[in-house]
């Protein structure tokens, strides 16, 4: 694998993540872009102990634009996009308008109640192919391992900047979702405070060990490969529907070792992911006429704390209950935090299995 960095006109920086150490590719940004908004702030919401962030400057973000106007297909034919390149295997390049920014600055005071924060961190696009047509679940094995690699390698390096405590690697995709650009591309947030479902799971775990000893992640995982809802297992992972899914279509993936994060996985996990991935990608979109929206969560362990009871683990789950239906949060769920399922994970598990 190659690594390229530069910066675009703006000063964002981009990598391209090559296959061919012998590639070459366009480091000089043509285009006279203004510099990005820094003004995003967070408040916490003294109710329930969390930050939420505040980035006005998103609405004004591409929406939908046609594919020949897509920002993230390679520069080319008269066209300037967020890659100068004619062409690349993955490129990596900090958001144009982020929620989180290592700049941020706010001015705001808050109050006795309801502290503020510039919310600085970090946003970035990771596009797993120069191909606008493609999608992760139509990769090659060699693609997808290279996209891994992104991660990993993007991983460490944010981990590092100083104030993140949490790097989170997600892919949407689909409109249903909320997709506001359909070139295969996922995102990485590395936030400045453990995200609420994270420090939920790491004190539910830290608790477990007390109470029980061993690590509960474990625990489950070797419960779930003796039990009815394993969709795929292979040599170092298994896929398989969670006991209490809150959504229709849900598949965890869990390495067979305990690590904190991607890096920590070695060359045989990082090729046996990547096959036991894109045959439960395959599945999901086979599953019905049409691909299912999606939503791929990895998580890894914070920077700074828990890591010795954190797992790492993908999440994907799907808001689609039905061909021709989806899942909507209604108010049990929006209001209460509180999931009802229309599906048993056992049945969603029979189903993945057999559509190969």
């Amino acid at each position: 694998m190659k690594r390229t960095s530069t910066r675009l006109s703006d000063g964002r920086e981009l990598f391209y993540f090559d296959h061919d150490d012998g590639a070459v590719r366009e480091l000089t940004d043509p285009r006279q872009l203004p510099q990005v908004s820094t003004a995003s702030r967070m408040r916490h919401d003294p109710l329930l102990d969390e930050w939420v962030v505040m980035a006005s400057h998103r609405q004004s973000r591409t929406y939908l634009p046609p594919a020949d106007l897509c920002p993230l297909c390679p520069s080319g034919d008269g066209k300037e996009t967020e890659i100068p390149s004619s062409d690349y295997d993955v490129a990596v390049f900090e958001n144009r308008f982020p929620s989180l920014s290592m700049g941020a600055a706010s001015d705001e005071t808050g109050t006795p109640l309801v502290s503020v924060q510039a919310a600085a961190g970090r946003c970035e696009v990771v596009c797993f192919s120069s191909d606008h047509a493609a999608s992760f679940a139509s990769f090659p094995p060699e693609q997808a391992r290279l996209v891994l690699e992104a991660w990993a390698d993007r991983t460490a390096e944010l981990s590092a900047l100083p104030g993140v405590e949490q790097v989170f690697c997600f892919e949407n995709r689909g409109e249903e979702i909320g997709v506001t650009l359909s070139h295969p591309h996922g995102q990485i947030y590395a936030y400045p405070f453990v995200t609420p479902r994270t420090r939920r799971m790491l004190d539910v775990a830290r608790r477990y060990s007390s109470e029980h000893g061993g690590n509960l992640f474990a625990d489950i995982l070797a419960e779930e490969r003796a039990g009815e809802r394993v969709v795929v297992t292979s040599r170092h992972w298994t896929a398989f529907v969670p006991a209490a899914a809150r959504w229709p279509v849900e598949v965890h993936l869990y390495p067979h070792r305990q690590v904190p994060d991607i890096p920590s996985l070695t060359d045989d996990e990082r090729d046996d992911f990547v096959a036991i991935y894109l045959d439960v990608l395959s599945r999901f979109d086979l599953l019905y006429a049409s691909p299912l929206p999606y939503i791929s969560a990895w998580h890894q362990a914070p920077v700074n704390t828990d890591r010795d009871v954190a797992y790492l683990h993908l999440q994907l789950f799907s808001i689609r209950r039905a061909a021709d239906k989806l899942k909507y949060l209604a108010g049990s769920e929006s209001a209460m935090g509180a999931f009802i399922t229309d599906v048993l994970p056992e049945d969603v598990a029979e189903q993945l299995r057999r559509v190969r």
